[in-house]
């Protein structure tokens, strides 16, 4: 006779459940020991689950250490609240101050993805995991996301521009991420970012003359 399943909406909560919580514990480990001082065992220890569970939703560490990865991406793009810029009627130096206060809180808030993922980005190894793989996919997708704000902040601007100002946020918001790791409160981030977009004002009036003819905006004085 047949075993009838019980509560299988029960069952998978749980399933989500347990998974989560190793997540949890994946992510805090890799925060302080990265990529190489992460493993099964201690992940078991963290999160109370045995490694049996761990194997059962992760085939190995790298496919856990994607799988924190992505989380803690998809958990920046929340407390980011998305790159779209807000608010249509107010300037575009406005709307892009709002956006770089939103990436700056986010990258306060949840930046393990970046974290983790910038040690594993600078490795290279003959079989590349898929954690860094995982990273560099989330990197293209911010990339995108970021160039398509930009082009509905400054609809005159051609793609590769808008494309340009995409790279160049990264990048400085790479250095100031680093930076922070390194000094600590040293540094006072959201400040940064105020100066960071005084200079992608500065930034997109230069592509707007190169390719639109005089510019158009004017940029913020900084504090």
């Amino acid at each position: 006779m047949a075993t009838v399943e019980r509560n299988p909406r029960r069952r998978r909560a749980n399933g989500e459940a347990s998974r989560e919580k190793i997540l949890i514990a994946a992510t805090e480990i890799a925060a302080e020991r990265g990529y190489e001082g992460t493993s099964i065992g201690l992940v078991s220890a963290r999160s109370g689950m045995p490694a049996s569970s761990i194997y059962w939703h992760f085939k190995d560490k790298d496919a856990l250490i994607a799988a924190v990865i992505e989380r803690s991406f998809e958990l920046w793009l929340t407390n980011a609240g998305g790159w779209a810029p807000r608010n249509p009627d107010q300037p575009i130096q406005q709307r892009l101050a709002a956006m770089m206060a939103r990436t700056a809180k986010a990258l306060h808030e949840s930046s393990d993805f970046l974290r983790l993922g910038l040690m594993l980005a600078l490795e290279h190894r003959d079989q590349e995991p898929s954690a860094r793989r995982m990273f560099l996919a989330v990197r293209q997708e911010t990339l995108r996301r970021s160039a398509a704000a930009f082009a509905e902040l400054f609809p005159e601007l051609p793609e590769s521009a808008t494309r340009q100002l995409a790279t160049f946020t990264m990048a400085m918001a790479d250095g100031l991420f680093v930076a922070n790791e390194i000094d600590g409160d040293g540094i006072d981030v959201f400040g940064q970012f105020e100066l960071l977009t005084a200079a992608l004002m500065g930034v997109a009036n230069q592509l707007s003359q190169a390719h639109c003819g005089p510019p158009v905006h004017v940029a913020i004085a900084p504090r």
